[in-house]
């Protein structure tokens, strides 16, 4: 043989061996399933990094062919069990026998554990039919049919096979914010009398973590730093001076307030060595002698005590995952979260007013908030 009929050979063999390919394989003979499929999904993960798509049902799984159409494979879909309540799942009850090329979403509502926090995001998915043969399409029909519809597109023969595909897209999964979350998700299979042969139950538990998100809040100077007036008032019968002060703060802890211990260090930032007590305003001319120096103690409220806060030394704060949570939208976020409220309180004890230089004193402090670097 020739170099030009070996050649010849080689490139007929090719196109044998690719052909088959392109004309699409018919999908192997197989029942649907039976009973209850039930499919834990434990995961977890922090919100600076979502995963892109969470996979329920692999793209195009077949869930029943046969080249006999009399079975009805080509007709299964699924149904809710409520078509308003998104408890397990929302959506038709029913097969709607619609003709849409369109995926379809299943609402479902997934609960926070510490908060009870309820957010509902959208499970899609979408059907496909094959046939019994070439004479339409390549064993497949090429449109998405919704969860919920029997509907293929007439051939020669009707549909003889049904696959699914279900996800979590994204853009749901950044609905749900720092927590444990739970859900579960049951759909029925059901076959062209509309008669249910399978149940699927998905059972969703998601830990997130939110850790770029650790702040603290002040509700009364939401994008501004506090400028607190502490308010020394005169006691004119007493000749004193003193009073006190009380800031609203709350601790976001990007763990859905289930951080074993919240670490918060207050430090006086005045500028000039502070009195005895920690901490000290001064007056406003620049002086650093006694008569110039109004003294004050901080203390924080937490769970119902009073946290006393020495100047630069950290307290933890225990039981946050007990303790009473506040609904807030913090600076920068767009969806609400929960923190703990803990109130920072400034006393100025009271001293004689002819001790102190009449005018305005002014002081600086620096709140800080540390969080555990294990996950709850």
């Amino acid at each position: 043989m020739n170099r030009r009929g070996v050649w010849t050979v080689m490139l007929v063999l090719a196109l044998l061996l690719v052909m088959p390919k392109a004309w699409g394989q018919r999908p192997p003979d197989k029942d649907p399933p039976r009973g209850t499929i039930i499919e834990e999904i434990s995961m977890s993960w922090d919100r600076s990094s979502i995963p892109a798509e969470l996979i329920l049902i692999p793209p195009r799984t077949l869930l029943a062919y046969s080249t006999d159409p009399s079975l009805g494979y080509g007709a299964l879909h699924f149904t809710c069990q409520s078509s308003v309540d998104p408890a397990v799942g929302r959506c038709p009850t029913t097969d709607t026998a619609e003709d849409g090329a369109v995926k379809s979403a299943v609402s479902l509502r997934f609960i926070e554990k510490r908060s009870g926090m309820a957010t509902q995001i959208n499970v899609v998915g979408w059907l496909e039919r094959a046939e019994s043969g070439r004479a339409c399409q390549n064993y497949w029909q090429p449109h998405h049919r919704p969860l919920w519809t029997s509907f293929a597109a007439p051939c020669a023969t009707p549909a003889s096979g049904t696959a699914v595909t279900m996800l979590l897209e994204e853009a749901e999964l950044q609905r749900l914010v720092a927590g444990r979350w739970s859900a579960e998700l049951r759909l029925a299979l059901m076959d062209s009398s509309n008669g249910s042969i399978a149940d699927y139950e998905f059972r969703f538990d998601f830990t997130i973590t939110d850790r770029n998100a650790v702040s603290i809040y002040f509700p009364a100077f939401h994008n501004v730093t506090p400028l607190v007036q502490l308010n020394a008032a005169y006691d004119p019968i007493g000749q004193t001076v003193g009073g006190r002060t009380v800031l609203d703060m709350c601790l976001y802890d990007g763990l859905g307030s289930q951080a074993q211990y919240l670490g918060v260090t207050v430090r006086d930032r005045g500028g000039h060595p502070p009195g005895p007590s920690g901490y000290s305003l001064w007056h406003t001319d620049g002086g650093t002698d006694d008569t110039r120096r109004l003294d004050y103690t901080v203390s924080l409220a937490h769970s119902g005590a009073t946290v006393r806060m020495p100047n630069g030394v950290e307290q933890q704060l225990h039981g946050i995952d007990s303790a009473q949570l506040r609904l807030v939208i913090l600076p920068g976020m767009s969806q609400p979260v929960y923190c703990v409220p803990t109130p920072i309180t400034f006393d100025i004890p009271r001293v004689p007013i002819s001790t102190q230089q009449a005018g305005t004193y002014f002081g600086e402090l620096q709140v800080e908030l540390r969080v555990p670097t294990t996950t709850p």
